[in-house]
C-alpha cells in the first residue's frame, strides 16, 4: 500500500514514474513500484511465451495460453488489492502466485528434454504407500500456505500454522523419502528438490517466528518493520513457493507415470490377488 492507486502511481503513467529517484526518498515506493515493473516484464514475456506457443501449436496453445491468462487474473487481483486495501485480497494475491509459479514450472519439466525418456522408464520398487504420500504433499503445502497467509496478512492463526507446520514436515519427509529411495531418474530427481526446499522452508520458517515474535530464550526482541523481519520473512514466503512447486512436480511425475503403467509397483495383478487370498 505504498500508492493508493493502480495501474497508475501517484497519479503517473506506471512505466514513465521516477521509479530510481525512490532509493534514498522513499524505500516502501521503491520496492512496491519495482514489484510494480516486475509484474509487467513477467506480462510481456507471457504474452511472448502465448505468441511461440501458438505457433508451436499442439498441447503447447492450450499451456501459454493458460499462463497468459494467470498472469493477467494476478495482475488484476494486485490491483484490487490495492484499491480495495484489503488483506483478504492481499492473501490471495500471495496463494494465486504459488499456484502460477507451480504451473509455469510444471509446464517447463514437461518440456524438458529428458522427458519423454523418463516416461517411457519403469520402477518396480514405488510403493502405494509414495504414491498416496506424493499426492498428498502439495495439498498439506498449499493449507499450510494459506494459514501463513492468514498469519502474514491478516494477523490470525499462529498458533495452527506452527503446528500444521509439523504435520506439513511429516507429510513432505515420507513423500521425500518414497521418492529418494525409487529407481526411477525423475521421481529422485523430485525428491531432491522437496528435501532442499524443505529444509530452507524450516530453517526460515524458524528465523520467521524469531524475527516477527522474538527469542527470548536467545535474548532477541522482535522489531516491528525491522529490515530483517522483512527480509527473513518474505523468503519464506517464497521458499514456501518452491516447496509447492516442488510437491507439485513430483505429484505430476507420479501421475504421469501412474496413467503410463510405469510404475509397476503399483499394479495389482491377478496372480496377486490369489497368492493373496491363499495366504
Amino acid at each position: 500500500m505504498a500508492f493508493a492507486d493502480w495501474p497508475s502511481s501517484d497519479g503517473q503513467n506506471m512505466l514513465l514514474y521516477p521509479w530510481l529517484s525512490d532509493f534514498r526518498v522513499n524505500n516502501e515506493k521503491f520496492v512496491e513500484h519495482g514489484h510494480r515493473l516486475a509484474g509487467v516484464l513477467i506480462g510481456m514475456v507471457s504474452v511472448a511465451l502465448a505468441c511461440a506457443g501458438w505457433r508451436e501449436g499442439g498441447r503447447h496453445r492450450g499451456w501459454t495460453l493458460g499462463i497468459l491468462l494467470a498472469v493477467i487474473a494476478q495482475g488484476g487481483l494486485g490491483g484490487a488489492r490495492v484499491l480495495f486495501d484489503r488483506g483478504t485480497l492481499a492473501m490471495l494475491h500471495s496463494i494465486t502466485g504459488a499456484c502460477f509459479f507451480s504451473f509455469c514450472l510444471i509446464f517447463r519439466l514437461s518440456l524438458l528434454d529428458g522427458w519423454r525418456d523418463w516416461m517411457r522408464q519403469s520402477d518396480s520398487r514405488f510403493s502405494v504407500n509414495g504414491f498416496a504420500f506424493s499426492l498428498l504433499a502439495p495439498l498439506v503445502v498449499l493449507a499450510q500456505y494459506v494459514l501463513g497467509g492468514a498469519l502474514r496478512h491478516l494477523h490470525i492463526l499462529r498458533t495452527e500454522h506452527v503446528v500444521s507446520a509439523v504435520f506439513v514436515t511429516v507429510v513432505c519427509v515420507a513423500a521425500a523419502w518414497h521418492l529418494l529411495t525409487a529407481s526411477h531418474r525423475l521421481l529422485r530427481y523430485c525428491g531432491i528438490f522437496v528435501v532442499a526446499a524443505l529444509s530452507t522452508q524450516v530453517l526460515l520458517g524458524l528465523g520467521a517466528l524469531a524475527t516477527r515474535f522474538g527469542a527470548g530464550a536467545l535474548g532477541y526482541v522482535a522489531v516491528s518493520g525491522s529490515f530483517e523481519q522483512a527480509v527473513v520473512c518474505s523468503l519464506h514466503t517464497v521458499t514456501g513457493m518452491f516447496l509447492f512447486a516442488a510437491t507439485n512436480c513430483s505429484a505430476l511425475s507420479v501421475l504421469r507415470l501412474r496413467a503410463a503403467g510405469r510404475l509397476t509397483g503399483l499394479t495389482v495383478t491377478q496372480a496377486d490377488l490369489l497368492r493373496g487370498g491363499a495366504a
